[in-house]
């Protein structure tokens, strides 16, 4: 099966130890005429200046383990630390009650085109609204600056079913469709065999 060419109009196995998923990009291109979500009280953004590897990587395993997040746990540290040292990236952590709950990164590497990088929540601090709060911080600090032409980010079907319709409803919209073929992280050790249960494992 290695090499094999992709049938666009039927089936195609994925080799065995490989996972696949269907990624779609979207794209926002102004920013919306009325907030996303009001202000709260009870939970707070902070700035996450230059995050440790290791600092980083727990509340990305607590953020993503899940949804089978695996693109930053397989880099080679240097590499890590070179990505988190970036001038153009900027991470931030919904805070409450002095205790972090998610992560925010954008990567402003692009002026006119930041991308969202990675965005989530502990599993205790979703279903409250929290989200969306979130996201209309991102939004906010994106479209104030004057150099912002779009912003984008994208979404996988290894991550929440509810991502997609998420990231829709605050205004972003789908304009690709991709496939991304991967090691399954899970075989390999670097996420847990219980994790990810909506995308069984194939040995």
């Amino acid at each position: 099966m290695s090499g094999q060419a992709l049938n666009l109009n039927g089936y195609t196995d994925v080799p065995e130890g490989k996972i696949a998923f269907v990624v779609t990009s979207l794209e926002m291109l102004e920013g919306p005429s009325v907030p996303l979500a009001p202000a709260r009280e009870d939970v707070s953004l902070e700035p996450w200046v230059s995050p440790s590897a290791d600092g980083y990587c727990s509340m990305f395993r607590q953020v993503g383990e899940e949804w089978l997040w695996f693109g930053r746990l397989t880099l080679e540290r240097e590499t890590l630390d070179g990505i988190l040292g970036e001038p153009t990236r900027e991470f931030f952590r919904p805070m409450i009650n002095g205790k972090p709950v998610g992560l925010l990164e954008i990567d402003y590497a692009d002026a006119a085109n930041p991308e969202l990088s990675y965005f989530g929540l502990t599993a205790d601090a979703i279903g409250g609204g929290i989200g969306r709060w979130l996201m209309a911080q991102a939004v906010d600090m994106v479209w104030s600056r004057p150099e912002t032409r779009r912003f984008w980010v994208h979404t996988c079907t290894g991550d929440s079913p509810q991502a997609l319709k998420f990231y829709m409803s605050c205004g972003f919209k789908p304009y690709r469709r991709s496939i991304e073929v991967a090691d399954d992280p899970r075989l390999s050790g670097v996420l847990p065999k219980d994790k990810g249960g909506h995308v069984p494992i194939i040995e």
